[in-house]
């Protein structure tokens, strides 16, 4: 993401949403929170997103993730966009469990280097690409992840990367490849657990033989 990278502090910025104008650092408070951006209102693909993150807010909630999404149309299209949303996962009259920023001038997808070039709307104007930023509670930039407005997001992949950031938050581990929380061994993919970090080189190899609990 051009001039925003891990371990700066998130922009604290002021913006127009479906709950009213937010600050965005007093918004998150002292919560982990996850900033989820949308090409447009009303699209097939990002509603499909929009009703899955809808469907396990849940589970951020249980993480202590605050989430926002952000899209290009003005705050009454996205309270019109919620109530299609929450239709779409038979939830009709339920409001969506999360706000949603109006960038219509597209001035915060500029400020973060959301645009995606290769796909422009009909006024030639490039459309916000799906970005996805992980905020800690020190308000600092913890992972960010930029798909092109083609391709919806894996949301099941970001509760796993965060349940990854807030255990090595806390714990001098690495998860290694397609760890998952309560997994238990090292040496077998389908179910990686943890690595201690700063550990001799000469004890590494022995370490992938052996199966250890997953301090969560």
């Amino acid at each position: 993401m051009p001039g925003l990278l891990l371990g700066d502090v998130f922009p604290d910025f002021e913006a127009d949403t479906t709950i009213g104008k937010i600050r965005f650092h007093d918004f998150l408070g002292s919560s982990w929170g996850i900033l989820f951006s949308h090409p447009r209102d009303f699209t097939p693909v990002c509603t499909t997103e929009l009703a899955c993150a809808a469907k396990i807010s849940d589970e951020f909630k249980k993480r202590g993730v605050k989430m926002i999404a952000l899209s290009v149309d003005s705050v009454e299209d996205h309270r019109n966009w919620s109530k299609d949303v929450m239709a779409f996962n038979s939830e009709a009259g339920t409001a969506l469990p999360f706000p949603i920023i109006a960038d219509d001038k597209r001035a915060l997808a500029v400020q973060l280097g959301m645009l995606d070039p290769d796909e422009i709307d009909k006024d030639g104007i490039p459309l916000t690409a799906r970005c996805v930023f992980v905020i800690g509670p020190d308000k600092k930039l913890k992972l960010s992840i930029l798909y092109p407005a083609t391709t919806g997001r894996n949301f099941d992949e970001l509760l796993r990367v965060i349940d990854s950031l807030q255990l090595t938050a806390q714990k001098k581990v690495a998860t290694p490849v397609d760890w998952k929380v309560h997994t238990l061994t090292l040496y077998s993919h389908q179910s990686a657990a943890w690595v201690i970090l700063g550990i001799p080189r000469r004890m590494q190899s022995s370490l992938y033989r052996q199966t250890n609990p997953c301090p969560i």
